[in-house]
């Protein structure tokens, strides 16, 4: 099997940045003492910290791999993941939600469903996530595993316990401290270990606009053909991404999913958890410029008999998740590419540890402490969050050989938030708005979104039905099976949450000051200088996206 072939400095580039992590872990041991200091990172982060960690959290596999062979596969049509379907739910948690969560002190998003509803409540989603979060982690093992066994030639199964252990070692030693900061350096290592592709791609073939002249039509642009699902590369009318990614999706991960509202949990005081998912937002939206140009350069050197480039194939089957590592191999010089295969790897490990830091706090708040050991010791249940991320760790690897079933990382993961993500957030959305939803409401809705997601996956997996029944097109895709899905598990699980909480008792008001918007003091900003003010940020933000989607329209 053909390898990249590293020399002497790429693996000392690779050796020194483990050792590094592993040192920062043992280093914050010492400040980790408590189990807020374990869980939340003792509330101390300031806007930059806890926004880049915010962001970091999700620059795993999903974003590195998963989105640039999806670029391939789909074409421009992936940058909605970016601009539509990240920023407005962005700026939405930080206006709107953040005031609720942070001012509660709860420790995790099932603890806010206990406040606002019940245990039954909590109890549901918290074991939900907690099975999704095992799931997406898998992903991020799978992925690692993919760079050092495919690329390296590593032997696959030592590649997935070399990537478990190194994430299991520093996230056990110091919880969210040591995640976070990790995180943060993997972001900047990413960043200068990956932008180097896109550069060297524009290079080589001329200029972007020369780019996206050897795509096809229908690849080309993000809204000029979404009015017919045949016309574009994901195969989905304007509706499917507006209402399925850009409203529920979208906003089902970045306001309700605890991997990343966690890091925002972290911050010092409110204004300041407030502006962490704002500040992120700048970065996420220039982030299609380092992955989805490299897809869109691998898609067009494709298109070139002459150029060499072809995708690897597993079985006959394309895997495209091997395009980002093959440009690395591609552009590369010896010795630059310790450092690319160290970016990849940085970011498998900053998403394997956010899933598992994550994991561990709604494991041991939201059902150990909750249903198995209500009585548990502060010092026990930080005990507890470190034997829980170990066994997270090796859940995690059973995740991973599924996740490697699947043609496309992405796939799998829409599918893993259409099941969880995208019922939560009409619970959240109702329960905080709307005084009168019912504990009873709540969690009976829960239960018939997720339910009713996860028969329609199952539906359209084993062709019970004919796809378009959800996606109302004759047009048959996967990504549009994910979107419409997700629309239609929220819908339903909005309805009967409404429908059962006009029948149930309600609660009283006074028990709601704090959890719900017109019983809870909004945060003032008015006395702040208007660059330290987290809505004026938040217009700059909106102002940015606009102006990228007509630009690419």
């Amino acid at each position: 099997m053909e390898t990249i072939g590293l020399t002497f400095i790429d693996w000392l580039i690779i050796l020194i940045y483990f050792a590094f992590v592993m040192g920062i872990g043992l280093y914050l041991r010492k400040f980790t003492t408590s189990h807020e200091d374990f869980f939340l990172a003792g509330r101390k982060n300031s806007a930059w910290v806890a926004g880049l960690a915010f962001l970091s959290a999700n620059l795993g596999a999903l974003e590195l791999l998963g989105m640039t062979g999806n670029t391939f596969k789909y074409g421009m049509y992936v940058a909605h993941f970016y601009w539509i379907g990240a920023i407005p739910a962005m700026i939405f948690l930080g206006i709107y939600m953040m005031p609720f969560y942070y001012s509660s002190k709860i420790s995790s998003i099932p603890g806010y469903l206990k406040l606002r509803f019940d245990e039954k409540t909590r109890v549901l989603n918290g074991i939900a996530f907690a099975i999704m979060t095992l799931l997406v982690s898998g992903i991020n093992l799978y992925a690692m595993a993919l760079v050092l066994h495919t690329f390296l030639g590593w032997n696959w199964d030592i590649s997935m316990w070399v990537s478990a252990i190194t994430v299991a070692g520093y996230v056990t030693l110091s919880g969210l401290m040591s995640a976070i900061f990790t995180e943060i350096i993997q972001f900047f290592l990413i960043w200068f270990g990956l932008f180097l592709v896109s550069i060297l791609g524009i290079l080589e073939i001329g200029s972007l606009d020369q780019i996206l002249a050897r795509l096809p039509a229908s690849m080309n642009s993000i809204w000029a053909t979404s009015g017919n699902p045949a016309n574009n590369g994901m195969m989905i009318h304007w509706g499917g991404i507006v209402l399925g990614l850009g409203f529920v999706l979208s906003f089902g991960y970045w306001t309700t999913d605890f991997l990343v509202v966690q890091r925002a949990f972290s911050a010092k005081d409110l204004r300041t958890a407030r502006m962490t998912p704002i500040l992120a937002s700048f970065f996420k939206m220039a982030l299609p410029f380092v992955v989805i140009l490299a897809g869109l350069i691998a898609l067009a050197l494709s298109n070139d008999p002459n150029s060499g480039f072809k995708l690897l194939q597993d079985g006959g089957q394309i895997n495209y998740d091997s395009a980002l590592p093959l440009l690395i191999k591609r552009y590369y010089p010896t010795g630059l590419v310790g450092l690319g295969v160290t970016a990849l790897l940085a970011g498998f490990m900053a998403g394997q540890a956010g899933n598992i830091s994550a994991f561990n706090t709604v494991w041991t708040y939201d059902i150990y402490r909750s249903v198995l050991n209500r009585k548990a010791s502060d010092a026990h249940l930080l005990w507890m969050g470190r034997v829980s991320t170990i066994v997270g760790v090796i859940i995690s690897l059973g995740t991973a050989y599924w996740a490697k079933s699947f043609p496309s990382i992405m796939d799998y993961m829409q599918a893993i938030f259409s099941w969880v993500n995208a019922p939560l957030f009409a619970t959240m959305l109702l329960g905080m708005f709307v005084w009168w939803i019912t504990p009873n409401g709540a969690f009976w809705g829960l239960v018939t979104g997720m339910s009713s997601s996860f028969l329609l996956w199952m539906g359209v997996k084993f062709h019970w039905f004919n796809e378009s029944i959800i996606t109302m097109s004759n047009v048959q895709s996967d990504m549009a099976a994910n979107f419409w899905r997700a629309w239609w598990a929220w819908l339903l699980c909005f309805a009967v949450t409404i429908i059962v909480s006009l029948f149930t008792k309600k609660r009283k008001r006074e028990e709601l000051v704090g959890l719900v918007k017109g019983l809870t003091e909004e945060p003032k900003d008015s006395h702040l200088p208007l660059l330290k003010r987290p809505a004026f940020f938040a217009v700059i933000s909106i102002i940015v996206l606009v102006i990228l989607n007509i630009l690419f329209w």
